[in-house]
This record gives C-alpha cells, sequence and structure tokens, in this order.
C-alpha cells in the first residue's frame, strides 16, 4: 500500500506541477474553452452573420451586402480570439508570461481589425467609381491596389511596434537596402513608370482592343509591371509596360471607321470606254451606299503593267463595328464583280513569261566529213 500511496503522490504531483507553474487541469480546461471558441464561431457564422444578412438584404442598395461578405471572414475570427483571451485569463499566468500572452491578443486583435479593412476596401472603391470617366478605369483599379498595399503596411508596423520592433530605423535600413535593389531592378521601375504614363495619357483601358508588333487583343488587366492582352484565340499574353510605352500601340477600340483598301487587276483587252465606265460606277457605288464614309473615297487608275491595269479601290465605313465591315466588304466585292462583268470586262489572270531558245545540235566530225577525206592532220606543237 505504500508504494500505491507514494505513485499517487507522483501523480499528484505532476499533475499540480503541469508547466510554467500551470496545472495539467488548468491547461485541459484552457485547452477546452479555446476548442468551445472554435465551435462558437460556426454558430456565430450561423447566427450573428445570418442576422446581419437578412438586414442588410432589406435595404435597396447593395453596398452592405457586398461589405458584409467582404468582412466576413475576419469576423468569423473574432470568436476564437476571444477563446484565447479567455483561456489565457483563466490560466492567470505570472506577469512576466502575461506580457507575452497579452500582446498574442493584441496582435491578432489587430491583425483582424486591418484584414477586415483591406478586405472591405474593393466594395469600398465603387465610391469612387464615379471618377473613372476622368481618370480612368485602369487608375481607379491601381488607386485601389495602393490602398490595400498602404492598409497591410500600416497594419504591418503596428504589429511590429506591439513587439518592440521600431519602424523607422527599420525603414531606413531598408531605404540603403531598396537603393541596392533599385540598381538590379531597373527593369521593374522603368515598367511600373512605364504603367503610370500608359494610365496618366489614358492609351487604353482595359477591355479594349489594341493592336501591338502584330499582336491583336483585348486588354484584361493594366498591372504594375506587365499589361495582360486576351487573344482572339482566348490566349493571354502579358506585356511588360515598357514596351507599351514606347512602341506604337493601336487602339483598335477608338476608330471612327474602318478602311477598305484593295487593288484591282483589269485585263488589257478592256477598252478606254469600258474602263473609265468601270471606275466611275465603283465610285456612285461607294458614295450612294450608307454603309461608306463620304470622306476618303479614292477611286482610280493606279498604274499599267505588263500583265494587268492596276485600279486603287480605297473607303472607309461609315462604322468601326467589325462585323459591318466584313459586311460591307463583301457587298463591296460582289458589286465590283458585277460591274465589271457588266460592262464586258475583265479581271487580268497571272501570266508567265517563257523563253525557248533552239540549242545546236552537237555534230560528229569524222562521222560528217565526206568520203575519202582524211582527218585533217593535226599539227605538231612548235618545239621550244
Amino acid at each position: 500500500m505504500d508504494r500505491v500511496h507514494d505513485f499517487w503522490t507522483l501523480t499528484v504531483d505532476v499533475w499540480n506541477h503541469g508547466l510554467l507553474g500551470t496545472t495539467v487541469g488548468d491547461i485541459l480546461i484552457a485547452i477546452a474553452i479555446v476548442v468551445l471558441a472554435v465551435f462558437v464561431r460556426r454558430l456565430f457564422s450561423h447566427i450573428v452573420i445570418a442576422n446581419l444578412r437578412r438586414a442588410t438584404a432589406r435595404t435597396q442598395n447593395r453596398f452592405d451586402d457586398v461589405v458584409l461578405e467582404a468582412i466576413a471572414p475576419p469576423l468569423r475570427l473574432v470568436p476564437v480570439i476571444l477563446g484565447l483571451y479567455l483561456a489565457f485569463r483563466f490560466l492567470d499566468p505570472s506577469p512576466k508570461y502575461w506580457v507575452t500572452l497579452e500582446l498574442i491578443i493584441r496582435s491578432l486583435v489587430a491583425f483582424t481589425i486591418f484584414w477586415a479593412i483591406h478586405r472591405a476596401i474593393l466594395p469600398l472603391s465603387r465610391v469612387i467609381r464615379p471618377l473613372q470617366d476622368v481618370l480612368g478605369a485602369a487608375t481607379v483599379d491601381w488607386v485601389v491596389k495602393a490602398l490595400r498595399l498602404v492598409i497591410a503596411f500600416i497594419g504591418a508596423a503596428i504589429v511590429l511596434e506591439m513587439w518592440g520592433i521600431q519602424v523607422g530605423p527599420l525603414l531606413a535600413g531598408l531605404g540603403l537596402f531598396g537603393v541596392a535593389v533599385a540598381l538590379g531592378a531597373q527593369d521593374l521601375f522603368k515598367n511600373l513608370i512605364a504603367g503610370m504614363a500608359i494610365l496618366s495619357e489614358k492609351r487604353f483601358n482595359k477591355g479594349e482592343i489594341v493592336s501591338v508588333d502584330g499582336l491583336e487583343g483585348t486588354v484584361e488587366t493594366i498591372g504594375f509591371r506587365s499589361t495582360s492582352i486576351r487573344r482572339g484565340d482566348k490566349a493571354p499574353v502579358f506585356l511588360p509596360n515598357s514596351k507599351l510605352a514606347d512602341g506604337a500601340v493601336a487602339n483598335l477600340s477608338r476608330f471612327t471607321a474602318r478602311q477598305i483598301n484593295w487593288k484591282i487587276s483589269l485585263d488589257h483587252r478592256v477598252t478606254v470606254a469600258e474602263l473609265r465606265a468601270v471606275r466611275q460606277e465603283i465610285e456612285d457605288y461607294i458614295r450612294g451606299g450608307d454603309a461608306f464614309s463620304k470622306d476618303g473615297i479614292v477611286v482610280r487608275i493606279d498604274s499599267l503593267t505588263t500583265s494587268s491595269i492596276e485600279m486603287t479601290v480605297q473607303c472607309f465605313t461609315a462604322t468601326p463595328d467589325a462585323g459591318k465591315w466584313q459586311l460591307a466588304k463583301e457587298e463591296l466585292a460582289l458589286r465590283i464583280k458585277e460591274i465589271v462583268e457588266e460592262e464586258g470586262a475583265g479581271f487580268a489572270s497571272p501570266t508567265q513569261a517563257l523563253t525557248l531558245t533552239t540549242a545546236r545540235p552537237i555534230v560528229d566530225e569524222e562521222e560528217d566529213l565526206p568520203a575519202g577525206r582524211q582527218t585533217p592532220p593535226q599539227r605538231n606543237p612548235a618545239p621550244n
């Protein structure tokens, strides 16, 4: 019995000693409080956030609904932080340990607050959406991204200062480090400045169709370093902002009209009268058509070649719409063919000139000599 009693005494001593002066029972109760807080988090999500959603749904605007959905994840973290705080208070640690535990709680509270603000900036950015007409949609997106970066930086600075880390000297050290990094990241800053230039000059906006060095596609995003353009085959292409700022970019979405520029080859057998009639009827069709602009019409005999008579047909459609442009080209092509056929003219066909020459026959001298005639004697070389 004495040995059993000693073992029980040993077990009670271990139970009471625990960790850092806290009994094992208190530690288990603290863990149970945290686990309960996790379950309360689910209950909090189903009851509190659900009631908030019903309240925002009764309003006439959708702004509060979007804000609530944005800050819902940080709100779900509140019961867990509260559970940790109650568990730490229940343990009642010594003052030197409580300072660290309190800093953990303070850091979690600051993290939750700035996380909620960081997520709420996206729906709050709708307030400045009217500025899109002045600054452009891409500029507003940049402002929103910059605000989120500022919020994240402020939150990190507050947490660091809670733990006794001075942000000022750290920024000074980072400044020296930044100079060294900047020397090796010149392309990054060049693209950043180029992106700002693109936004300030409003060369193109998100959703517009542009053409750059033969690449044609829709602008999806204008980032700090590169711009995403999605081609017609749905493949995204990422171009550095510096290339877009320094190169020639055609904004196809800002066309006032689309051009038709053709070369028509007519047969040389067409008479001058037929040629004048074809040219005049094509010009009259373009000028009288509603699908074409009345400016920039050129229908002229351009040049005479050895195989054809070249005619230039230039005009602009009345709308920049690509579908109507294709339809206008089709109708014009059909009408030109009708005019050429009606006037009895014809289109020139590609021709090639071939020159045939007759080769001289190879003569065998011995066979062609007359009968009885000897082969001409060979001359002896002159003596040296």
